[in-house]
């Protein structure tokens, strides 16, 4: 499906776009309503007193000076008009969003302030969706073959990524159906493929959450496998600045998956090429935020070990939270995240992946020397090293670009990034640059990825490009 066209705004995107151009309107409301409500104490504390000369009783021209109320109020008369009280007003309800094509580094101005959404349907719906999802990929882990295939490029693709993929797009299509969907596999290999095809199809009709209000926000079951079939089809957007576009990767790191190591499900939403919401599902992380990565997280057989499966969220400007992943409907509460601050580069916990064709393992060695890290770095599968990084677990995630040709694709960041951003980090790529999730599939504009706590990015940053011998 095309996405939506740019004029053809979110509901809730309405009154941001309205306010982003009338800063002065919205200053002026946060003066006026507060000194409405002060006169307004003023007013009810108006009273009659004895007149001296008359036997009736008439109103007094002021207000008894004695009146708490009163004295409250003309004490915070004054205050609602100083500057501090202003911006800090504005900072409750104003957030600042920088340009997703900008560098990170740039200093947000006036300009770019707009009231942030909570999209807390779009939230509740990805983060369902997410976990109905995972429930098939716990299942189709335990089963004794698991389908894999080798698409173009030679990464697997087992029953779970298609499974996966067909219950998050019916979820979305359910609830959200002129929105846009980029996501990884398409059906053709299983229109050919009867017995492929049906085993998919058993699992995922068979596939739902144990709450029933929970399962009939995400639509209930795919009605037939014709429709299952069309369903992972329509992922096939080509992305873009315009519009709300999700980005889907059923099961990111396949073969941490095929080995019982890590995995996510990820979701994220775009709005004009700018991610708002993004949801992990990680079955294989500990649902202890404050467990700290060790050489064994991303070891293999952990899948349904005990006291894992976190689902790992963010919304843009309302921060990342962490919940344990369930069969049912969501956990509660969320539990607010945040990355660790460091004051000490050499105490730094370096996350990599497992794969030495995905990130140059050598460069990100000199990079630790550089910075004084002398712990081995932690290697893992998949987007749970954004959300590990995200809880604290660890600290810097760096992937290196091992082909000058080589593009990362959109639905492998897309989620992580937002949450790591909303957890207190940067991410750039090794320009130092935004991701750009609006140049298409691909990030195109974009090379390797740098992530680490605000307040030691540009440090590790530095390092990256001294190493990869980057002029600035």
């Amino acid at each position: 499906m095309p996405a939506r066209p740019a004029s053809a705004l979110h509901p809730r995107e309405t009154w941001a776009a309205y306010l982003h151009h009338r800063p002065l309107l919205v200053g002026i409301a946060f003066v006026i309503v507060p000194v409405l409500a002060a006169l307004l104490s003023l007013w009810i504390s108006y009273e009659e007193v004895p007149n001296e000369t008359f036997p009736t009783k008439v109103q007094s021209p002021l207000p008894n000076p004695a009146n708490p109320a009163i004295l409250a109020a003309a004490a915070a008369i004054p205050s609602l008009f100083s500057p501090r009280r202003l911006a800090q007003l504005s900072g409750h309800l104003l957030r600042r969003a920088p340009s997703p094509s900008s560098s990170i580094a740039t200093p947000p101005t006036v300009a770019t302030m707009v009231v942030a959404p909570r999209y807390e349907r779009e939230l509740q719906v990805a983060e369902l969706a997410v976990q109905r999802a995972a429930i098939l990929t716990k299942r189709v882990f335990h089963e004794k073959a698991k389908g894999t295939v080798d698409k173009n490029d030679k990464s697997p693709v087992t029953i779970g990524d298609f499974g996966a993929q067909a219950l998050i797009i019916a979820a979305l299509r359910h609830n959200f159906p002129e929105d846009a969907i980029v996501a990884e596999e398409e059906a053709a290999q299983l229109r050919e493929d009867a017995a492929l095809r049906r085993t998919i199809w058993e699992l995922v009709r068979s596939t739902s959450l144990a709450d029933a209000d929970a399962e009939a926000l995400l639509g209930g079951a795919i009605p037939s496998v014709e429709s299952m079939l069309d369903l992972i089809d329509q992922g096939a957007s080509p992305g873009g600045k315009a519009g709300r576009i999700w980005t889907i990767d059923p099961i990111d790191g396949t073969k941490g998956f095929l080995r019982g190591g890590q995995y996510a499900v990820c979701l994220g939403l775009m709005i004009d090429g700018d991610v708002k919401v993004g949801v992990l599902g990680c079955p294989n992380l500990p649902v202890d935020d404050a467990a700290r990565l060790t050489a064994e997280s991303g070891a293999s057989g952990q899948t349904d070990a005990e006291g894992h499966g976190v689902l790992l969220s963010a919304v843009q400007h309302h921060g990342a939270h962490s919940r344990a992943l369930s069969a049912g409907g969501l956990a509660a509460p969320p539990a607010a995240i945040g990355m660790r601050p460091l004051t000490d580069l050499s105490a730094a916990t370096f996350c990599e992946s497992v794969e030495a064709a995905h990130s140059a393992h050598g460069d990100q060695a000199n990079i630790a020397a550089a910075l004084g890290i002398t712990a081995p770095s932690v290697r893992m599968d998949s987007q749970a090293k954004y959300g590990s990084i995200a809880r604290g677990a660890g600290d810097i995630y760096l992937r290196l670009p091992v082909k000058a040709s080589y593009q990362e694709k959109i639905w492998d960041h897309a989620a992580g990034d937002l949450i790591v951003r909303e957890a207190g980090g940067q991410v750039t790529d090794i320009h130092g640059r935004r991701l750009d999730f609006g140049a298409g599939r691909t990030l195109a504009n974009n090379k390797g990825v740098v992530a680490a706590p605000a307040s030691v990015h540009a440090q590790v940053l530095k390092a990256v490009q001294e190493v990869l011998k980057i002029e600035v």
